[in-house]
């Protein structure tokens, strides 16, 4: 019964996928937004949903032991971005290499992409340094809350403040431009409401699969016995980021590379703002490094490290290549061996 809705489940997120990579492009198009902000700011907050709902509930909602779930799975949220998501992505830029035009290179905008991850290096650098303060503090980290949500107000404004150009000449039909009753035939651009309602129904498939996902996975992990903290550390939090992973793939089977990597690198940045401005103030007690967390903590290390390997070429002007990416994969199983030693008492 698990695999039968793990199966469903995973149809219903790509459905999902398939409406929100459509219809936030042509949401973007409407309000003539650059191809950044629909990538990096757009797509990333709506696909980030899933993910960053989970660990939010556990620490407003939960209480107690609960925090330390949220703050596993807050921190784990880059960390997935910056190694698993890239690998996927790299992976399925190399299956598609014969048919694109530009082969395993990826044809993206260096300076969004650099952007994006110069304030994820700030701000999420300036999240993990202020757990070394001691954990009865709290007022220092109320104050690195409020700097964060600064930074990422800052980021979303000058996204939305870039320009437009001339739209994508490969916008595809609104998949739901049917229920435009009374507005334009095809191929004319549907209508603003219409467009918002695939956008929302989208959402809603990718958060319900997700969710219904989790809980094939917990029940599927748990019947097999598995350890409740590598079910906390690495399975569950594959199964919140499968939405962005299935966008940028869609994304780079449409040879839209922009988007596709932007989609991740926001994601990214609204990750290392966000969740963990919560976490800051909701369970400022918890946001510190101890032998309890240390390993959690480490997650943000190595998500540094697969970054710094991926795009610190990139703003130095090379070329951003499928293989490149793959080197996310590396970083994952670094990780993934960690938690393995930890639980087998090694390390």
């Amino acid at each position: 019964m698990d695999l039968v809705l793990l199966a469903i489940a995973l149809l219903i997120i790509l459905l999902g996928a398939e409406l929100f990579t459509n219809g936030i492009e042509w949401f973007g198009h409407k309000l003539g937004l650059a191809e950044g902000a629909v990538g990096s700011v757009l797509a990333a907050v709506g696909t980030a949903l899933p993910e960053t709902m989970i660990p939010l509930i556990a620490i407003l909602l939960g209480g107690g032991s609960s925090d330390e779930v949220g703050i596993g799975a807050i921190l784990g949220a880059p960390f997935m971005l910056a190694t698993l998501a890239m690998f996927v992505t790299g992976a399925a830029v190399l299956w598609r290499r014969n048919v694109r035009a530009t082969g395993e290179t990826l044809n993206v905008s260096g300076p969004v992409l650099v952007h994006d991850m110069r304030f994820f290096a700030i701000a999420y650098a300036l999240a993990v340094g202020v757990a070394f303060v001691p954990a009865d503090l709290a007022w220092p980290r109320w104050l690195m809350a409020a700097v964060l949500l600064s930074i990422y107000a800052y980021y979303v404004r000058e996204h939305f403040q870039a320009e437009a150009g001339g739209g994508d000449p490969d916008l595809a039909p609104l998949r739901l431009h049917r229920l435009d009753v009374g507005g334009p035939a095809q191929p004319d651009p549907p209508r603003l409401r219409v467009v918002g309602f695939q956008v929302v129904l989208a959402l809603a498939c990718i958060i319900g699969g997700a969710y219904l996902f989790v809980g094939a996975v917990t029940d599927l992990a748990h019947s097999l016995g598995a350890d409740e903290a590598l079910l906390a550390l690495i399975i569950a939090p594959i199964a919140t980021e499968l939405p962005e992973k299935f966008n940028s793939v869609l994304w780079v089977r449409l040879g839209k590379d922009t988007l596709a990597m932007g989609n991740i690198t926001g994601a990214m940045v609204f990750q290392s703002a966000i969740p963990t401005s919560v976490a800051l103030v909701f369970a400022s007690s918890g946001w510190a490094i101890s032998s309890g967390s240390i390993l959690a903590f480490a997650s943000a290390g190595i998500a540094f490290a697969s970054s710094a390997v991926i795009f610190i070429p990139l703003a130095r002007g090379r070329n951003l290549t499928g293989r490149l990416l793959l080197s996310g994969g590396v970083f994952y199983l670094i990780y993934l061996g960690l938690v393995v030693g930890q639980l087998v008492g090694v390390v």
